[in-house]
């Protein structure tokens, strides 16, 4: 057993609150969304439990969890395995994402909730503009994954903000990626504030015409470049 590696888990989950199980988890899965585990990386449970400095139960319910994400495959006798997505996958997850914020901002339209209510979801735009003026693409990235989780998650249907998170996850190794082969995301952050002001005025027709354009738009944009740059998975 690696014993720095097990009083680093020790140390975050005293720090966190957290089970073990949970820490196990959420390391594994960050390892996979930034890409550490690559698209197709394999490994044994007993080599992730060394590695990790814990026993083999807590990665086993660990990997279950996220077979159930879809970022990894179980495979008898063979560990697991991260799940590459190709262009074709990437229109699914975005359909299916598309969907269910077109109706968390029909739902949060609805209730025409006051701007100060939606103060974290102002702020993801304004740290987007500043992102924007500075070319800080990945403080960009990470104002607009913020602002898509807020919306969700302002609209008070938990199963939809769970499923959602699930799908942005999925998504998230290819954005990462793609990031820097974009072009910069003016249009993206004005389509934002659109659909804020529309939110705020009660105007959900508006709100939610201009969200599913938008996130359709960028779904078009990422699968382009994964085909112009003959990236045929990640």
């Amino acid at each position: 057993m690696n014993n720095l590696a097990e009083q680093y888990s020790d140390d975050a989950i005293e720090k966190e609150g957290i089970s073990r199980v949970e820490w196990v988890y959420r390391t594994l899965k960050q390892s996979i969304l930034t890409n550490e585990f690559y698209p197709g990386y394999q490994a044994l449970e007993p080599e992730l439990a060394k590695n990790l400095g814990v026993s083999r139960t807590p990665v086993r319910e660990a990997l279950i969890r996220l077979e159930n994400e879809r970022l990894i495959e179980l495979i008898p006798r063979r560990g697991m395995r991260v799940i590459p997505l190709v262009p074709e996958d990437m229109w699914e997850i975005y359909q299916l994402l598309t969907s269910l914020e077109v109706t968390a901002v029909e739902i949060l339209a609805r209730k025409r909730p006051a701007r100060a209510e939606l103060a974290e979801l102002e702020q993801a735009i304004d740290d987007m503009e500043t992102s924007l003026s500075k070319d800080n693409r990945e403080a960009w990235a990470n104002a607009d994954d913020r602002f898509h989780r807020l919306l969700v998650e302002n609209c008070g249907n938990n199963r939809l903000a769970l499923m959602a998170a699930t799908l942005r996850d999925q998504a998230h190794r290819a954005r990462l990626v793609t990031l820097k082969l974009r072009e910069k995301s003016t249009q993206s952050t004005k389509d934002h504030r659109s659909v804020l002001e529309a939110i705020i005025s009660g105007d959900w027709a508006t709100a939610t015409q201009t969200h599913e354009a938008h996130r359709r738009n960028a779904a078009a944009a990422l699968v382009g470049i994964l085909e112009d740059f003959k990236l045929p998975h990640l």
